[in-house]
């Protein structure tokens, strides 16, 4: 299928005692909106969050000041328009039917269907699949595609809390789970909601053969037989942060379904009313999203009466305006890689909820965070693929710290180096998964033992590379002991402290200065794989040393001399992503700084001023005839310097689209 790459989303999340819900409503008004957006696709509820809804349901309770089919008209409003629709159904939370119908919910272990500690969060109260209300869900969803014509389903918060109700415990008995068990408790959990979606996906396709489905709080990769696309979430002032999308985006466009990048209008998080983002911040969210190849959907929350907030309205139509000018260059346009920085544990890790295999989750996920940040800031072109997806196209595989290898990955690392592919490594990746040895001679390096140092310093050889500070450099987290293997190649030794941090009784050592260089290899060299004795890609994510970094770029510059994209100078807060259609290629130079303010919250205020920056793409053996800026089209002259295309943008505000047109 092919999603609209131009999409709005509404919550309408509605308390019960609210006198004024739909009275307001102008569908056309509404519905001009959108086509003055150039919007082609939006959802909203059929059933909220409180449980109440707002279509003329047989079978649910439509909100108590609702006099009409509220969603049935703007279906009807927005089809006359030729845009599509979904509708909106939070399945995880329906608290007026969780309220009145109190066998519905999940029971916690504790033997409470309401956590109170945090009324004021939305999710004190959650349903349970295995109980009548999951009958009474799926009926609903059917129910709406038949009496409103929507042309799919949105359903949320799908991951729900494991349930100790009568009717989990039966089937968890009847399966010979022990409960008891995180793991197995966890496991049932994950497969009871994902049966909940799989029910939901027949249900609405015996109505709507065609129906959009995606199932938000189901894991992406449980999804393929399910949903229709893909959304990843992330609203960075809202708890997501900039970190996030640089890696969702890398990871989901690698699962072979039309993903569309969700981020939001709220200053803070959903559901704020008044909140408002910066135009420059949002914009950043949807260019970026662009210049990883999905398309955007911008989130709402639609006030109960009806009324169009106007600076939203003109805040989304301006920025849509701008960037749909973008669509000729963002037509069937792919994004162009050569890095691979595997996900061995996919995000978000719903099947991966017990508190062990959570911390296991969560190491290899910061890790992979701080590689995705550090390839960006290096302006290298990469995928985050997980095992869903193939590591054959890859040059170039980066493993993060924590990346044991066993089964599959064992083989797809053997056929990687067995096609001449390079690695870069660090700390523990490489090892098997009794952490005794490193599993292919091509790393160089034999295992010795985890260090004993706290910490460790690194003096960098000449051969490592310029730039490095003419000091011992802290490693500020432990890593592992190794010997170089003959015909390794040593970049960089450890230096050992006077002594570790501890406390001996009588004084806390925290004042620990680098003594002697023990020759132990800290930065090693192969043909086919650089590795680096600490985990640096968990210490960029902690505190960001700037050497991190240099150490990882100096590797690269070794492994792959060549990369696709350059961009000489250029801010290490710039972002730089390649795109390629038939006969061009596009390179996205994107110049924003998401600042930290207040104590909890990154803001971008205004875009930044790049001047005169450089921007080389490598020929592989195509024929440029013209280069220009999309999309003005304004001509830009051009050089060939050795295997690349040169050119120099005199000034970027903010983003600029670089087109190599063949």
């Amino acid at each position: 299928m092919t999603v609209p790459k131009w999409c709005l989303f509404f919550d309408f999340h509605t308390m019960p005692a609210n006198p004024d819900v739909g009275k307001g409503f102008d569908m056309e008004a509404i519905t001009d909106r959108f086509v003055k957006a150039g919007v082609k696709y939006v959802v909203f509820p059929a059933r909220c969050n409180l449980g109440t809804a707002y279509y003329n349901t047989e079978i649910g309770t439509r909100h108590p000041a609702l006099t009409y089919d509220l969603l049935g008209e703007l279906t009807r409003a927005c089809h006359r328009r030729s845009i599509k629709i979904s509708a909106y159904i939070n399945l995880g939370l329906s608290h007026e039917e969780g309220l009145r119908n109190r066998e519905w919910l999940v029971m916690r272990s504790t033997g409470q269907s309401c956590d109170l500690s945090n009324p004021l969060s939305s999710f004190f109260r959650q349903m349970c699949y295995h109980t009548g209300y999951g009958d009474h869900a799926v009926a609903m969803c059917a129910e709406v595609i038949k009496k409103c014509n929507v042309d799919g389903l949105f359903l949320d918060c799908m991951h729900t809390q494991p349930c100790f109700g009568v009717e989990c415990i039966e089937a968890m008995r009847k399966q010979g789970i022990d409960w008891n068990d995180p793991k197995q408790l966890h496991d049932f959990n994950h497969r009871k909601i994902v049966e909940m979606a799989r029910r939901v996906s027949a249900a609405a396709r015996n109505v709507k053969p065609d129906a959009w489905l995606y199932f938000n709080g189901v894991g992406y990769e449980a999804q393929k037989e399910l949903g229709t696309y893909l959304e990843f979430e992330c609203l960075p002032t809202g708890g997501w942060g900039y970190e996030c999308l640089q890696v969702g985006a890398r990871y989901l466009r690698t699962l072979g379904k039309p993903v569309l990048n969700m981020t939001g209008r709220f200053h803070k998080s959903w559901g704020d009313f008044g909140g408002i983002r910066t135009e420059p911040s949002l914009e950043y969210d949807c260019i970026y999203g662009i210049a990883n190849g999905l398309g955007t959907t911008i989130g709402d929350h639609f006030h109960p009466r009806g009324d169009i907030n106007q600076a939203v309205a003109e805040l989304d139509t301006r920025i849509y305006n701008r960037l749909q000018k973008l669509d000729p260059w963002l037509e069937d346009a792919k994004p162009l890689t050569e890095i691979a920085i595997p996900m061995l544990y996919p995000y978000p890790g719903y099947d991966r909820m017990a508190p062990a295999e959570r911390e296991i989750y969560t190491k290899n996920y910061q890790a992979i965070e701080a590689a995705t940040r550090m390839l960006c800031e290096l302006k290298q072109q990469f995928d985050i693929p997980s095992l869903s997806a193939s590591w054959d196209k890859y040059d170039v595989l980066v493993l993060p710290d924590h990346v044991l290898l066993d089964g599959e990955v064992k083989k797809r690392v053997a056929k990687h180096l067995k096609k001449g592919g390079r690695i870069i490594a660090s700390a523990w990746s490489g090892l098997d998964v009794d952490k005794k040895a490193f599993v292919f001679p091509e790393w160089g390096v034999d295992y010795l033992q985890d260090d004993d140092f706290n910490p460790a310093f690194l003096a960098a050889k000449p051969e490592l590379g310029p730039g490095f500070p003419d000091m011992p450099m802290t490693f500020y987290d432990q890593g592992v002991e190794v010997a170089a293997k003959p015909g390794a190649d040593v970049l960089g030794t450890i230096v050992a402290p006077y002594y570790n941090r501890h406390w001996n009784g009588e004084h806390g050592f925290v004042y620990l200065p680098p003594d002697k260089d023990t020759g132990r290899p800290a930065v090693t060299t192969t043909e086919q794989v650089g590795y680096i004795s600490h985990p640096v890609f968990t210490t960029y994510r902690n505190c960001a040393p700037v050497p991190m970094r240099q150490i990882v770029a100096s590797l690269l510059n070794r492994l792959l001399p060549k990369p696709l994209l350059q961009a000489p100078g250029a801010p290490s807060f710039a972002r730089v992503t390649a795109t390629g259609q038939a006969n061009r290629r596009m390179v996205y130079f994107l110049a924003y700084v998401p600042e930290h303010r207040g104590a909890a919250c990154n803001m971008i205020e205004e875009p930044i001023l790049v001047e005169n920056q450089k921007i080389m793409l490598r020929k592989d053996n195509r024929n440029v005839k013209s280069v220009y800026l999309a999309p003005s089209k304004e001509k830009l002259p051009f050089t060939e310097e050795g295997d690349y295309f040169v050119v120099t943008v005199p000034k970027i505000k903010g983003w600029a689209v670089i087109v190599f047109e063949e």
